[in-house]
């Protein structure tokens, strides 16, 4: 197989792949019986000069399953990574790739480059499963993709350009294959295979780092005197791992149970992606004067719990919490009535504990693009400047979202109206009409970027 590094983008995949042998090892196709993705091949190494097995290859002597040669079928002069640069006009066209000056020769296998910490190293190793192996040229290479969709992968997930550096193990090799596989197969597009690895990396960072903060103290407190942070580190993480890992997992099904569930539910296949919802935001007044005389331990303490007593009751209420921003938490939900409700658990709650500060909300209703699990557009927008213009322990909406309140029977139309449905009623003998919530019209105002608005207050009845 002839791999193309000259950065076209075109992913460097064959036109066609025969289906079992040398060429389809490594990767379970659709439907075939062949050995796992990665497992080793019982009958023997491989034989393909495009692709070397994983398990098999050695990056040190023969990072391509043997010397590559020409058109012409002669064989590069030179060491083999001279043979590798022949492969690409410039090496520094290639981030992952790009020589770093004065940079220290890579170590040998698994061993730390010059100023790494060892215990670093070993806790990386027993996260990874894997020892370092291959430097970015050489995962390309043996994963049998172009070096620049290899650097896209990687700089999407979030990672910093490594040089020449041996850093990568089999594990990312095996992570390439998946996704350029999911490319050649047809089941996503490049863009969106980069977008798979954008999202994953940004959400389990934050992840990452959370635990980390969570652990710290943990870390680096022995629960024993005498004993050293790496008598504690290292057992520790060896028992956390497992148990995380398996539980991340769980989450994750469980989540993307709920989010298929709800699309599959819509009506309409053009919802699926522009859908109508309700989005709100809830903001702390006057956050930035807490700023100014709070201690940063006693802000950053505020903040969790803050952050967390709305994840909770978002999701205890039917709602999603979309993100965090410090003072301000924007949320959704699949109607105006779950929204409002929402609205005033946070605002009730918060009001109940003296040590946070008032809270006003505004929510609008309508279209709203999702991407990466954010959502954009006009009807955010409007959610966002409601929110800025919302008196204290107040829920500001728009109009589309009063209507949906009174269209559901939520909300009546006008006090006026629910007086007369009330006394007509008790007249007739009927049951009187009960709502929840009560919409009082405010005075139209112009709005920084979309016009003129009539808010409506949104109070419990």
């Amino acid at each position: 197989m002839t791999v193309d590094d000259s950065g076209s983008g075109s992913g460097a995949r064959p036109a066609s792949r025969p289906a079992g042998g040398a060429e389809g090892r490594g990767r379970s196709e659709p439907g075939g019986g062949g050995a796992p993705q990665g497992a080793p091949d019982p009958s023997g190494p491989s034989t393909s000069p495009g692709r070397p097995d994983v398990a098999s290859s050695d990056p040190d002597s023969d990072p391509v399953g043997g010397p590559r040669g020409d058109e012409s079928g002669a064989e590069p002069s030179g060491t083999p990574a001279e043979a590798w640069q022949q492969d690409l006009p410039d090496g520094d066209d290639v981030p992952m790739l790009r020589h770093v000056a004065d940079e220290a020769p890579a170590a040998p296998d698994g061993k730390a480059e010059p100023g790494d910490d060892p215990l670093a190293l070993r806790l990386e190793q027993l996260i990874l499963g894997a020892e370092r192996r291959y430097t970015a040229f050489q995962a390309a290479r043996t994963a049998g993709v172009s070096m620049e969709l290899a650097s896209r992968f990687w700089r999407a997930m979030g990672f910093a350009d490594i040089g020449q550096a041996k850093a990568l193990t089999e594990a990312d090799v095996l992570a390439l294959r998946r996704l350029a596989g999911l490319v050649e197969a047809g089941l996503l597009s490049e863009a969106m295979a980069v977008q798979v690895a954008r999202s994953t990396g940004q959400t389990t960072a934050r992840l990452a780092d959370w635990q980390i903060d969570s652990f710290l103290e943990g870390l680096t407190e022995p629960p024993e005197p005498g004993m050293t942070r790496t008598e504690v580190t290292y057992p520790l993480m060896q028992l956390l791992l497992p148990e995380l890992e398996e539980f991340l997992v769980y989450v994750w099904r469980r989540q993307l149970a709920a989010a298929t569930g709800r699309v599959v539910q819509v009506a309409d296949d053009e919802e699926m992606v522009d859908r109508r919802l309700a989005v709100g935001f809830a903001d702390l007044v006057g956050f930035t004067r807490l700023t100014r005389r709070m201690e940063e331990e006693e802000l950053g303490e505020l903040v969790e719990a803050f952050e967390t007593t709305c994840a909770d009751l978002v999701a205890a209420n039917g709602g999603r919490l979309i993100k965090t921003l410090g003072d301000e938490v924007l949320f959704s939900a699949d109607d105006a009535g779950t929204a409002a409700e929402i609205a005033f658990r946070l605002i009730e709650t918060m009001a109940n504990d003296e040590t946070m500060p008032e809270l006003r909300v505004g929510i609008a209703f309508g279209t709203v693009t999702t991407r990466m699990g954010d959502v954009f557009g006009t009807t955010v927008n409007l959610a966002s400047r409601l929110t800025s213009i919302a008196p204290k322990d107040s829920v500001l909406v728009d109009t589309a979202f009063a209507e949906d309140l009174t269209r559901t029977g939520d909300a009546p139309a006008s006090e006026a109206e629910a007086a007369e449905a009330a006394e007509r009623a008790e007249k007739e003998g009927l049951e009187v009409p009960s709502y929840r919530f009560a919409l009082q019209p405010m005075w139209q105002r112009p709005v920084r970027g979309l016009g003129v608005v009539e808010p409506w207050l949104l109070t419990r009845r």
